[in-house]
């Protein structure tokens, strides 16, 4: 909530460095705007049939609570979307030059239009997650579009590579699938780690958050086990597998990383530069995931080396 409007920034497209800048009822002003984003957020909800989602949006009074003004999270806030700017105009790019393969391989540009819409779509979202103030739902859709627009783009780079060998494993292919199952899973539990959270940041210090949410956090801590014994089992599995290099033991080290991150906030009070990191290594286990599947033949049976 660095910045209250989307797509600019306390109304400028270059953002304030001190309260100075703004007027003195800046609160009301943004609480204002964000309302009648949300009320037509609320009519297109109600449009899919999500009128109860709708109503929990616009007549919660907390959804128009404006933070006060932080110079640091503004500009966070405001990079972050200037990296999104420079995601879209890429995707567009490369949507742009896929046309030229339409005739001979369409399916490239098909999924790279399916990014572009994706991109667009997330930008939209993006938007109403900041005019709701955080919503989890909002924060947890959000999350899951970055990651099928992480699949999609790694779809690409592999159809088009040069080096795109298949590798024949059958029973590896469903373990795979498995363990993106579990970590999608793993991943859900974690927005509902950050829902917890969010809920009681304002009644406690960051060092008490864990406490206070001790059972949720517990079964998420307790789902990450089960999901590294699936993966070293992955990895037992066609540990004599030719091809695969050293994709297993960087998907292991992903995944090994991102349980010790989580580890790190439990037992030294959630510090902030944890939270990105750990979220961040959970994207790349999964990025690593999808690109070993899309290297997997399943129709095959494994080949395994007798020396």
């Amino acid at each position: 909530m660095g910045c209250p409007d989307w797509p600019k920034c306390f109304g400028n497209w270059v953002p304030p460095t001190s309260v100075t800048q703004l007027p003195e009822n800046y609160k009301e002003i943004y609480a204002k705007f964000r309302q009648r984003k949300n009320e037509r957020f609320a009519k297109v909800l109600t449009t899919f049939g999500m009128k109860e989602t709708a109503d929990a949006i616009v007549k919660n009074p907390g959804v128009l609570i404006e933070n006060d003004f932080n110079a640091s999270k503004t500009w966070i806030e405001y990079i972050n979307r200037i990296v999104g700017v420079t995601i879209g105009m890429m995707i567009i790019a490369v949507f742009v030059y896929s046309i030229k393969f339409w005739n001979n391989q369409r399916e490239l540009t098909l999924i790279a239009f399916a990014s572009l819409v994706l991109v667009i779509f997330q930008g939209w979202i993006g938007s109403f997650v900041v005019s709701t103030n955080l919503t989890p739902w909002t924060i947890t859709v959000h999350m899951f579009l970055a990651l099928l627009q992480v699949a999609l783009l790694i779809y690409l780079v592999n159809k088009t590579s040069e080096k795109k060998k298949l590798i024949r494993s059958s029973l590896g292919f469903w373990w795979l699938v498995a363990s993106m199952a579990l970590l999608g899973v793993q991943i859900l539990l974690g927005t509902q780690v950050r829902e917890a959270i969010d809920s009681v940041a304002l009644i406690t210090t960051r060092d008490k958050w864990i406490d206070n949410i001790l059972e949720t956090f517990v079964i998420h801590r307790s789902f990450s086990w089960l999901i590294l014994l699936v993966h070293i089992a992955f990895i037992v599995r066609l540990g004599k597998t030719h091809g695969f290099g050293v994709f297993p033991l960087t998907l292991i080290v992903l995944l090994v990383s991102t349980i010790i991150s989580g580890a790190g906030m439990a037992y030294f009070g959630v510090p902030p530069f944890l939270q990105p990191l750990h979220l961040l290594l959970a994207t790349l286990t999964f990025g690593m995931q999808f690109l070993l599947l899309l290297k997997l033949n399943r129709n095959e049976e494994v080949q395994l080396s007798t020396k």
